[in-house]
């Protein structure tokens, strides 16, 4: 076997890191994981995580873009599941929210992340989450699912309203419970977008029902 080529040998400290930072912090927590226990565990030094990462935010940055880019693929494995573009955008937004039941993802991404590195909605991920979420709005507009809505803008409030109810659930004291309420008031908003001729099978609004019935 050849020997590893400099790039090779970097990508592989990296994830050695990556890999014991991200045990330690879902472990104990980003406050009490020491620098020392998770490198010497990995079979590195300070000074590799310094080189590497700069400092231990540094490292909490890189073990929450690993598990957001994991959360993602899992999003996108579930809305290719559905039948319709519709359902697709219903199920990830939702699929987003019950993640938050998981013990890494409510320790690492919604309490430790936001404690240690800000708002979460300015993180660099979250431009790719209003990109793609924008576009999909487009389309299900482009096709007569939704009522004329400027898709920025509802794809920014619906990040917001679902990374909120993401963070309501990992600080809960009862995550499931409020999980959900959290998901069944969650798209209680989404059927809001919807075109009247399009709520097949949903129950009619008061307005509805009367103009029914005259």
């Amino acid at each position: 076997m050849g020997h590893k080529s400099r790039k090779e040998m970097i990508a592989e400290t990296r994830a050695k890191l990556v890999a014991a930072a991200r045990h330690a912090f879902g472990a104990v927590g980003y406050a009490e994981a020491s620098m020392d226990d998770f490198t010497a565990s990995a079979g590195l030094t300070r000074g590799a995580l310094y080189h590497h990462f700069g400092d231990k935010k540094g490292l909490l940055q890189a073990v929450i873009a690993e598990i957001d880019a994991e959360m993602l693929a899992r999003l996108k494995i579930v809305s290719a599941r559905a039948d319709t573009l519709w359902q697709a955008f219903v199920d990830e937004c939702t699929a987003y929210i019950e993640m938050a039941l998981e013990p890494e993802i409510q320790r690492i991404v919604l309490r430790d992340g936001p404690a240690v590195l800000g708002d979460p909605s300015q993180w660099p991920s979250q431009n790719e989450c209003i990109r793609s979420m924008s576009e999909n709005l487009q389309k299900l507009s482009d096709e007569g699912t939704i009522v004329a809505v400027d898709p920025e803008a509802a794809a920014r409030l619906i990040s917001g309203a679902s990374l909120h109810a993401a963070q309501w659930i990992a600080n809960s004291e009862d995550p499931e419970a409020t999980s959900k309420k959290a998901v069944q008031a969650f798209n209680v908003l989404l059927e809001g977008l919807l075109k009247q001729s399009r709520r097949i099978g949903r129950p009619q609004a008061p307005a509805e029902i009367d103009k029914s019935l005259a």
